[in-house]
């Protein structure tokens, strides 16, 4: 399977060995040549081509805040699969996620102007929270991830590693019971999750199916 070789170059990759080219390679086909699609944070620590050392032309790469599997993230599988042809799927969270520091409702109520939040905000992300005072119903959702939220860009624990797993689950279980995502029968694609450890460049293999934490 490609994401083997993938986690093959990721070693090397953390090990301080550069596998991705950075020239521009010339005409390539529309179809991705690995028949991969990566879905990943935005955060700006993490370079997919470079961690995974994929070329131009290999693979797609999704990327939102958290790396979550949103409305979107399925929109753009679903094309990547039936359109063009990818057969893997892997998804990437990360340590020290932004995605550990709020909950949806703290941020909520931070734009919309709530002091307690306001300060909350301010103390985690260690800037100043300045509220817009108005309230929107779009986006519906942040998708911040469940649990205790934790000061920003806080070290590895257990139980950030805990939460960053629960939310790779969850992902997972979205893109497995969706009815236009084959991951089974002859045309399946194969999924897994992973997280990149954003100070050793490793990648750590998420177990499926598992715990994915309370709502609560």
């Amino acid at each position: 399977m490609e994401t083997d070789k993938l986690l093959e170059n990721n070693r090397q990759y953390a090990q301080g060995k550069a596998i991705h080219r950075p020239d521009h390679p010339g005409g390539q086909p529309i179809r991705p040549s690995k028949r991969v699609a990566v879905v990943a944070c935005m955060d700006a620590r993490i370079d997919v081509e470079d961690l995974l050392g994929l070329q131009t032309g290999e693979a797609h790469i999704i990327r939102n805040a958290g790396g979550v599997v949103t409305e979107d993230a399925v929109r753009c599988l679903i094309i990547s699969h039936h359109l063009l042809d990818t057969r893997e799927f892997i998804l990437i969270h990360h340590t020290r996620c932004g995605m550990l520091a709020f909950t949806d409702d703290l941020l909520k109520a931070g734009l919309e102007g709530d002091p307690a939040s306001e300060k909350l905000l301010g103390q985690a992300t260690g800037r100043k929270f300045a509220s817009l005072g108005r309230s929107s119903s779009s986006p519906s959702q942040f998708h911040a991830f469940r649990g205790q939220i934790e000061p920003l860009d806080s070290p590895r624990s257990e139980k950030s590693t805990e939460r960053l797993e629960w939310d790779v689950r969850r992902s997972m279980s979205i893109i497995h019971s969706h009815p236009w995502i084959p991951t089974q029968g002859e045309d399946a694609v194969t999924l897994r999750g992973f997280i990149y450890d954003v100070d050793t460049g490793k990648l750590d293999e998420v177990a499926y199916p598992g715990p994915m934490g309370s709502f609560g």
